[in-house]
């Protein structure tokens, strides 16, 4: 998770050197949990394959960036990266799922592990869905 922090670090670094008029940006960028995730049970070596994840999108100023992933070795860790517009007149949302997808090339034999970040727990800890995928022939 320390590299997730660099990147935000970095992300955000990157999104101060606009130019406006007073100075100030009103655009960053949030790493948000992922809700839910749509992977299949098992892969085929060479195949490609669409992930799915669903996170809640916080407001009307949060609009879907990019994804952080890494990798290392067959581990996998994904997150959901935002990007926000502060300089808007924002709607809060309660419940508003949003679908994103990316696509996953199995170039590995074994079993691929997969985590999901799905935010903080109370200590600030980072917590994980880990979904175990094996490679079959």
């Amino acid at each position: 998770m320390k590299k997730l922090g660099v990147l935000f670090v970095m992300v955000l670094s990157l999104a101060s050197c606009g130019i406006s008029d007073d100075g100030a940006s009103d655009l960053y960028y949030e790493i948000l949990p992922i809700e839910t995730v749509d992977i299949p049970s098992e892969f085929a070596l060479g195949q490609t394959y669409e992930i799915s994840v669903t996170y809640n999108r916080p407001s009307s100023c949060h609009v879907f960036y990019d994804f952080y992933y890494t990798s290392d070795l067959n581990q996998r860790t994904v997150a959901v990266i935002n990007s926000v517009n502060q300089s808007q007149n924002c709607t809060t949302y309660e419940d508003n799922l949003v679908e994103v997808s990316f696509n996953f090339m199995v170039n590995n034999t074994g079993t691929y592990v997969f985590r999901f970040w799905q935010g903080e727990d109370d200590n600030g800890n980072d917590m994980y869905y880990i979904v175990e995928i094996p490679v079959v022939q």
